[in-house]
């Protein structure tokens, strides 16, 4: 193991149970066959706490499983003021996660590391919608979106820090 320090990354959405674990799964399965999960820790949370300990919507699973990404070990947790300090990168879904996120901002910092996610990818939309109340098709576009951004996430964060 390196002795450099990791690069930590935060996914974050609503509830933690559809589009931050398929973002943490997409990611993971990138770092990981860059052979750098020794040096990139990704986790993701929820700026809600209704579903805290839960497992990702079966929906979600089923469509990231369907394209090779398994979620099931994931659990659902509630993010926390300390995440703001615990890593590099805090990336949420969409505006109102971001705007959760800044709420709990006390250092200039902090602010910096939030970023949504579509930042990084140039698509015609910004934000990845939420596809719990919707149907199948739904699931499969936060996959799509998704793996197009952490392609280029896990691109600028290589060349930023050097691995």
């Amino acid at each position: 193991m390196s002795s450099q320090p990791q690069v930590s990354v935060l996914f974050v959405c609503l509830g933690n149970i559809c589009r931050s674990p398929t973002a943490e799964g997409v990611f993971r399965s990138l770092v990981e066959t860059a052979g750098l999960q020794d040096r990139i820790h990704i986790d993701s949370a929820g700026t809600g706490d209704w579903h805290v300990g839960k497992a990702p919507d079966a929906r979600m699973q089923k469509a990231a499983l369907d394209r090779g990404y398994d979620l099931s070990a994931q659990r659902a947790r509630q993010v926390e003021a300390g995440d703001l300090d615990r890593f590099d990168y805090i990336l949420p879904m969409d505006r109102q996660n971001q705007a959760a996120l800044e709420d709990l901002v006390t250092e200039l910092e902090q602010l910096d590391k939030i970023r949504l996610l579509l930042s990084y990818n140039p698509s015609a939309i910004s934000e990845v919608p939420d596809p719990y109340y919707g149907g199948e098709a739904g699931f499969h576009q936060v996959i799509d979106l998704v793996e197009s951004a952490c392609k280029r996430l896990l691109i600028q964060i290589r060349k930023h820090h050097g691995l």
